[in-house]
């Protein structure tokens, strides 16, 4: 039994008589609220979690915490774009917790120590599941199956894991020994993975289908989207995805003085600096939309992680935002330049907008290799009638079941309106829950996140200014092939991070509302306050004065009116 203990007694016959609750027209209660940061990453991390974990218990206790929504936390560290900072009520404050950074810590010091995966059991009697491709979906797909008691076989052309984290990410973004063991634990935690595997060659759909009862699709987007100028295309035209898996693979680039990089997503930014340490002496980037920066608004920004851009242009990359490619010039069939011209949205007259090139704002850029990264589509190779005609991805609902294909799931890029990782680890987690779902016959169900907690119900009195931590980064003159750029943080800064966050609209047992309530109305069991549950209510005395809402500094009580 639990018992209960107020902030002081009264003598018997006295106040205690007099239930002084009968005043009130509000009450306090405890509503727990999600963080923006939780609402904002596309993974489903609660990073308010285990930031908490890391203060309360330390680093494993957090990374555990962690890996329950994402089993690839040193990778996302360092490649995400972290939408989750973006959101954070501290940046209103002084600056936002450097989650991506306490992440990457937190994947490193698990590599750096061995741990295992907590929650995936010894025995699995569940179904069997097929995952097609080990990227990021795949194995967040086969990781969550695993977790939920399915024997999981993995398919992947290649001769080891890890797809486009492997083959379009250079190693100054993620260090090739980060992502081999990274990918060795994942393997390692029980799923069985059959390399050389090429859909449509080695292994049919229909196979598939005919062994699993459910089947997870995560192809990936390996082929360049086609380009031209007006039906124009320079004889010696290569997309950016295939010249960025060459340098990978190989460490070949194109021989030029001066390229035009189209696009500018992440694939157009990787490229650019590859060929700036291939030593091209020019590289520009000519995209439709803006820089990243203050101010700029979200419809309008380069897709490119907005510190992947800052670092491009430190090292020489320069980039013409708002143009576009009015015309090629060329020699023959060789290109020796390109026309481009400034692009503005204009609203049509249906309504849409639309952007249309301003003449007289042609400018001729001498370059002598074109260089397309507009974006990569689904290999129609093995897929069947699955990929629609005319479709370039795979159609799927918002738990990732395939239309007219009620056994089939997919995510990742292969859906088309994905394009991060983080995105799709998010997609094989959710695919997972609703494949699971499936099988054991219980329809599933969408995930729901509330409205994130804004800072106006926060009591910033309670919190001190601190600065984030400062990023190491490689000075420009020592950023080569191989060596990673950004550094981390160590583990007293990650743990300085969780002292920063607001734990927002999740209660961290400061005791304000047991010792500021006036009539002791607020009772807490004699257990070690840790949470919320620990804070009891007494309505026969509460007046609702509101004193504890008020003063509760990451907003986890509100009042609401009597009755």
């Amino acid at each position: 039994m639990t018992t209960l203990t107020r902030g002081a007694y009264a003598h018997p016959e006295t106040s205690l008589d007099f239930k002084t609750g009968t005043w009130r027209v509000e009450r306090p209660v405890h509503h727990h609220r999600n963080a923006p940061c939780h609402v904002a990453c596309p993974a489903g991390e609660d990073a308010q979690a285990y930031l908490a974990s890391l203060e309360e218990s330390g680093p494993r206790a957090a990374w555990e915490t962690l890996v329950a929504a994402n089993p690839l936390p040193a990778v996302t560290g360092r490649v995400c774009h972290h939408p989750c900072e973006t959101a954070c009520n501290r940046g209103a404050y002084d600056e936002s917790i450097s989650i991506h950074n306490v992440e990457r810590f937190l994947g490193d010091e698990a590599l750096r120590h061995g741990w295992d995966y907590p929650g995936i059991p010894a025995r699995r009697d569940g179904d069997a599941v097929a995952v097609v491709g080990a990227g990021p979906a795949g194995l967040a797909a086969a990781y969550h199956l695993l977790r939920l008691g399915h024997p999981v076989t993995v398919f992947d052309k290649l001769p080891v894991a890890g797809g486009t984290l492997r083959t379009a990410i250079p190693q100054y973004r993620l260090p090739r020994d980060i992502l081999d063991r990274e990918m060795e634990r994942i393997l390692a935690a029980g799923m069985e993975f059959r390399a050389h595997h090429i859909l449509g060659r080695d292994v049919s759909l229909a196979e598939l289908q005919a062994e699993y009862p459910r089947v997870f699709l995560g192809p990936g987007c390996q082929v360049g989207r086609a380009w031209s100028v007006d039906g124009v295309t320079p004889s010696d035209l290569h997309p950016g995805i295939s010249q960025l898996q060459e340098w990978i693979a190989v460490g070949a680039a194109p021989e030029a003085r001066s390229v035009a990089i189209l696009g500018g997503g992440n694939t157009a930014m990787d490229m650019a600096r590859v060929m700036r340490r291939a030593g091209t002496k020019e590289v520009h980037v000519i995209t439709h939309k803006a820089i990243p920066g203050p101010g700029v608004p979200a419809a309008d920004t380069m897709p490119a992680i907005e510190r992947e851009v800052r670092q491009a242009i430190e090292e020489g990359v320069v980039v013409h935002e708002h143009r576009g490619v009015h015309r090629l010039i060329l020699r023959g069939e060789k290109v020796i330049g390109v026309e481009i011209v400034h692009m503005k949205k204009m609203v049509q007259e249906n309504g849409r907008l639309k952007r249309i090139a301003f003449e007289g704002t042609e400018t001729v850029l001498h370059v002598d290799q074109v260089i397309p990264a507009v974006g990569q589509v689904v290999e129609r190779h093995g897929l069947g009638t699955i990929l629609a005609k005319g479709r370039d991805y795979l159609q799927a609902d918002e738990l990732g079941r395939v239309f007219q294909h009620p056994k089939l799931y997919t995510g990742g890029d292969a859906r088309g309106d994905r394009g991060t990782v983080a995105e799709a680890v998010g997609d094989g987690r959710r695919a997972a829950a609703a494949m699971h779902a499936d099988l054991i016959g219980v329809e599933p169900v969408p995930e729901v996140k509330s409205q994130p907690i804004g800072i106006e119900r926060l009591n910033l009195n309670y919190f001190e200014h601190a600065p984030a931590p400062e990023e190491k980064v490689l000075p420009v003159e020592d950023r080569g092939e191989t060596e990673e750029i950004e550094g981390g943080i160590t583990a007293r800064q990650a743990a300085a991070e969780a002292v920063r966050c607001f734990s927002c609209g999740n209660c961290f047992a400061c005791d304000n509302c047991w010792t500021l309530c006036p009539d002791n109305s607020v009772l807490k069991t004699r257990d070690v306050a840790t949470d919320g549950t620990h804070y009891v209510f007494d309505y026969d005395y509460c007046k609702g004065c509101g004193m504890c809402a008020n003063e509760c500094p990451c907003g986890f009580i509100e009042m609401e009116p009597e009755g």
